[in-house]
């Protein structure tokens, strides 16, 4: 539909300028039966967040208000109902679904609404209800499994409903060979895929997001001269002038197998409401590549605390992408908690996006000049070894107690942008047996041995800094395609604005009132993964099946270190020697 008054009206935390999105056309959309509008470029999540809509699920256990944690494939919280009867599909990711004009979503996991939910009486039963007390409960007496017990958990398991009737809609399988397959299309992959492609390599880059760039869409950086964004597009254009390149948005590489051969889905069709006559609506290839880049960026870690699922308290790499590459602000008035410089750049980006900055918490017990004269700029008070120990507010956060040295304050705030770390998504290098190994100087998992063939490029490998990411990009795209057979070189390496690098990882907050969740979509606190090892669950392993620790659609993505460190911490050992 055409742009109008009422829909520019109707997004109150849109940024009047800026942003990746078409501001010329409104698409209109409905969310659990209300009509919200937004724009070609946006996703559901960040249509909404620009709608000023911040409940967006229950939780799986205690059904308690969440909102948006990130931006991405990550997501634990804002799992909804797309689509209607014969297409309705559960359990997807609000952060992935591409918005389009008449698109139909509802909330899962409630009743009778998303804002009154009966089931969060649960919440009053916490003491009795935690970890494993599935397996205490249920044992006895033996006679009410078949006729009580099994009814009621079958009754309980699952989000969504499924859909009604068999599925319309039509798919297909195709392969492919190549030289070298580049597996993320952000800055290390856009120069991976560079690189091997000037020297006439047949290169095919995989992108599970709609559009290319990665992370350069969600920051404000320079590259050579351009801002980020305008480097991506420069460089996105440049591939396409390549005959031998050949570019897969909207698709996921899922798998690696033997003799270099990979699996990707690409959701054709995913992002309208009915495929076009004749078209499919996904398609599964099998990718035959000589040698494989794998470029697919890092996950930022939450940070641990009392109440840290409110929503409102969000990773401050969703801030700054909500901000930045959609113009939609996640809240009016900012704190945020970090231990690593990087996260202060949310300050101003918040601000950029019509927000304003309130406070910089620093874990740490000093911070860097660089870091200091950030947080002057943006008008925010700086907290050195501070950290919030009280979230205020119910179905969102309105203010936090943070308490340092110096004393305890609170801060009137309705968003909390948090940064414990980053971790490497390595998870395709251990496909083939290579397990994760834990690098203490990076305070992450970093990869292991790799699956024949596969290079790992950018942050995904250890590197911290753009440009460290994009220089690894180059010489592993070149060396990629230097190994399959042709010839080149790097010609003159992008230049970058200041990086700033330093970081302490931090993965929990001790004293906090309130639960602190380490798996924000099961419910697993911290005190859970603490009572499974004082009750003998001590394997790594066997920690996770007791409390269900990364068990759910998110796979752990954003819970899973931080719980190998709470159980590391609770035995008295390292992480390496934890394990994963």
């Amino acid at each position: 539909m055409a742009g109008s008054d009422r829909a520019t009206t109707s997004q109150p935390y849109r940024a009047a300028c800026g942003g990746l999105i078409d501001r010329e056309r409104t698409v209109e959309f409905r969310f659990d039966g209300r009509t919200y509008f937004g724009h070609p470029g946006d996703t559901l999540a960040s249509a909404l967040v620009a709608n000023g809509v911040r409940l967006l699920g229950r939780s799986f256990k205690y059904h308690r208000p969440r909102g948006l944690l990130s931006a991405g494939s990550e997501e634990p919280n804002a799992l909804v109902e797309l689509r209607t009867g014969v297409r309705r599909e559960p359990n997807t990711r609000a952060t992935e679904i591409e918005l389009f004009d008449g698109l139909e979503a509802s909330s899962q996991n409630r009743w009778p609404s998303l804002a009154f939910d009966v089931m969060s009486v649960n919440q009053l039963f916490g003491p009795i209800i935690a970890a494993g007390f599935y397996y205490k409960t249920f044992m006895w007496p033996a006679a009410f499994w078949e006729k009580v017990y099994e009814p009621l958990i079958r009754r309980a398991a699952g989000r969504g409903r499924a859909a009604e009737g068999a599925d319309p809609d039509t798919y297909e399988k195709a392969t492919m060979h190549c030289d070298v397959l580049v597996i993320g299309g952000g800055p290390a992959g856009l120069a991976a895929a560079l690189a091997a492609g000037r020297t006439g390599a047949r290169v095919v880059l995989v992108e599970s997001d709609f559009r290319l760039g990665g992370s350069a869409l969600a920051e404000r950086r320079m590259i050579d001269g351009l801002t980020s964004a305008e480097w991506v597009q420069r460089t996105a254009a440049e591939l396409a002038s390549l005959p031998e390149v050949q570019i897969l948005t909207r698709t996921t590489v899922f798998g690696v197998y033997d003799q270099g051969t990979y699996g990707a889905l690409e959701r054709v069709n995913d992002h309208v409401a009915v495929p076009p006559e004749h078209q499919p609506r996904q398609r599964l290839w099998r990718i035959v590549a000589k040698r494989a880049v794998l470029a697919a960026g890092t996950i930022e870690r939450p940070i641990i605390f009392g109440d840290n699922d409110r929503p409102g308290v969000m990773l401050a790499s969703a801030v700054r992408t909500y901000a930045n590459r959609f113009a939609a602000r996640p809240g009016n008035e900012v704190v945020v908690l970090a231990s690593n410089d990087d996260a202060v750049r949310t300050l101003a980006d918040v601000a950029a996006a019509g927000g304003r900055a309130v406070a910089y918490v620093d874990l740490r017990p000093s911070v860097s000049p660089e870091v200091a004269a950030f947080v002057e700029t943006a008008g925010a008070r700086l907290i050195v070894g501070g950290a919030i120990t009280r979230v205020q507010g119910g179905q969102s956060v309105e203010a936090v107690e943070v308490t340092s040295s110096a004393g305890t304050v609170h801060l009137k705030t309705d968003l909390v942008a948090m940064s414990g770390g980053w971790s490497p998504t390595l998870h395709l290098t251990t496909h083939l047996g290579g397990k994760p190994v834990w690098n203490e100087a990076r305070g992450a998992f970093t990869p292991g041995p790799l699956p024949p063939g596969l290079a790992v490029a950018g942050s995904a490998a250890g590197h911290a800094g753009l440009g460290n990411c994009l220089a690894s990009g180059f010489e592993a795209g070149l060396a990629a395609a230097v190994s399959a057979g042709y010839r080149g070189a790097v010609v003159g390496l992008p230049e970058t604005d200041a990086d700033l690098a330093g970081a302490t990882p931090h993965f929990r907050i001790g004293k906090s009132r309130g639960k602190a969740f380490v798996d924000f979509q099961n419910d697993v606190t911290d005190k859970d993964i603490e009572l499974a090892e004082r009750e003998g669950y001590r394997s790594v392993e066997h920690t996770k099946r007791y409390t269900t620790l990364g068990m759910a659609t998110d796979q752990g993505k954003t819970a899973n270190v931080n719980g190998v460190a709470i159980l590391a911490e609770a035995r008295g050992r390292s992480i390496a020697e934890t394990g994963t």
